[in-house]
């Protein structure tokens, strides 16, 4: 089932910047989208709209089949969000903001799930603090806390972890896990791009306010990533650089680094080795790497 149904949305502002250009985008329900762009790509706005936070200067979204003008209650029922920046009552205690949260949605009075949600969270031990006297990290989890008070069916994670320990962020990820796998819909944005290389079951890029790539992410990989053999020389000095002209290889001190697609060259490994035999070049040590999403995302946006 579609839960987010994105068609030619476009924004503009006085002046005549576009932040959006006809995005179309569709997001299935459970599933865990990761939104990935440079700063100023659009991604904020593009949720902000979502979220019916601003308008889309034209094009349609839905949220849960429901259109987010004409059905704004239901859509913003159906909605957690977790923006970037930080915004509290500071005077409020972490109970008091999380439960007047889910009463601003109409939801019924909930002690038994708000305090589950708080201790998932790591919050319990401080629900009865004043919010002026949390760090940085924890009221970037009240703010999560809050997002989910009225136990929403999609969840907009935008910068979550922006500020908060390391520690505490393999906290949050296994309360997003949980999510997930309740089957709620969860839309990321991140600088920590290793967190949607693990977590993300879809890939979309956006540049110029423009969708340049949706991909499962294991395709992604797959498809765009290319390979690397490092061969550790025992004597560097004696390797005749010229007699691997045919081969995308980089020396780096006592290493050299075969970089290579199988797709294109299916046999280039081998024919590497080979060489390597041929000319008597003794190593110590082979490692291999795959690219990681971070380099794939930042070659994407480059070439665009």
């Amino acid at each position: 089932m579609v839960m987010i149904s994105i068609s030619n949305v476009s924004k503009s502002y006085k002046g005549g910047f576009e932040a959006l250009k006809k995005v179309n985008l569709r997001i299935q329900q459970g599933e865990l989208f990761a939104l990935l762009g440079p700063n100023g790509a659009g991604k904020t706005t593009l949720i902000s709209i979502i979220c019916g936070l601003s308008r889309a200067t034209s094009g349609a979204i839905q949220v849960g089949g429901f259109d987010i003008v004409s059905d704004y209650r239901q859509t913003r029922q159906l909605i957690g969000l977790v923006p970037q920046e930080i915004s509290l009552s500071i005077f409020e205690t972490v109970w008091d903001a999380v439960s007047f949260t889910r009463g601003l949605f109409g939801c019924s009075p909930n002690p038994d799930y708000i305090e589950r949600l708080l201790k998932d969270l790591a919050l319990w031990d401080k629900k009865d603090n004043l919010l002026m006297t949390l760090s940085g990290g924890m009221k970037r989890r009240v703010m999560i806390a809050k997002a989910l008070s009225h136990e929403p069916k999609v969840l907009f994670l935008d910068e979550p972890t922006a500020g908060v320990d390391v520690e505490l962020r393999q906290e949050m990820w296994k309360v997003v896990h949980r999510l997930r796998e309740s089957g709620v819909t969860i839309i990321l944005t991140t600088h920590y791009i290793e967190e949607a290389e693990d977590m993300a079951d879809r890939i979309g890029v956006i540049h110029h306010g423009e969708i340049i790539l949706v991909e499962e992410k294991d395709k992604l990989m797959k498809n765009l990533g290319t390979k690397q053999i490092e061969i550790c020389l025992q004597e560097p000095d004696t390797v005749d650089v010229e007699a691997f002209k045919d081969f995308e290889l980089k020396f780096d001190k006592s290493e050299m680094i075969l970089t290579y697609d199988p797709r294109e060259k299916p046999t280039e490994v081998e024919d590497f080795f080979a060489k390597l035999t041929q000319q008597g070049i003794s190593y110590t040590d082979v490692k291999s790497r795959h690219s990681s999403l971070e380099e794939i995302f930042v070659k994407l946006v480059r070439d665009a």
